[in-house]
């Protein structure tokens, strides 16, 4: 869910980043530049998605955000070298938590459930486990540093104490271990 508008802070988690982050010229969040394409290719590939490098300055097709931010059309999520790794992450954990069958129906905006919203934040933060030199506090930082918005003030609080019913929903989904 890629809304700008008040977020509904009884739903529980509001990740909802405001539209000028994608013109925030952060360098401190990590860029594809930073890690390169061939782990996030491998990561996205074990969910049956492609991840497609766009050339220099070129649009990204499918970013509902613009500028430098990942985008989505069906199966494949689109990146270029200046896309933070958080974007990409988030773009294609839309795909992840989406029922395999929907996500051909996909182009742009991938979803208007909170519930999936928060599922993928969820899961865009234990995913950043399986990039070298990324891990989830890293991505936790990099959200917060984007403008990403929690109700707890911060990704880390949200994902270690607010996150109980995103965490459940990827469980339902076979999407993680009912332990982990």
């Amino acid at each position: 869910m890629h809304s700008a508008a008040p977020p509904d802070t009884a739903a529980g988690l509001i990740t909802r980043p405001p539209m000028v982050a994608a013109h925030r010229p952060l360098s401190s969040v990590l860029r594809l530049a930073d890690t390169g394409f061939a782990a996030p290719r491998a990561l996205l590939a074990r969910y049956g998605l492609a991840l497609v490098e766009i050339a220099p300055a070129c649009p990204i097709p499918g970013s509902y955000w613009g500028e430098c931010e990942a985008g989505v059309i069906g199966g494949t999520v689109y990146a270029r070298a200046d896309t933070p790794l958080h974007s990409l992450l988030h773009e294609a954990c839309h795909m992840i938590v989406l029922p395999p069958a929907w996500r051909a129906q996909v182009h742009t905006d991938a979803t208007d459930s909170i519930e999936e919203e928060d599922a993928t934040c969820y899961l865009q933060i234990v995913l950043a486990d399986d990039l070298p030199g990324v891990g989830r506090a890293r991505m936790q930082a990099d959200m917060d540093a984007w403008g990403y918005s929690f109700r707890l003030g911060n990704a880390r609080a949200w994902f270690e104490r607010d996150a109980a019913e995103a965490r459940a929903l990827l469980v339902g989904r076979g999407l993680l271990p009912a332990g982990a």
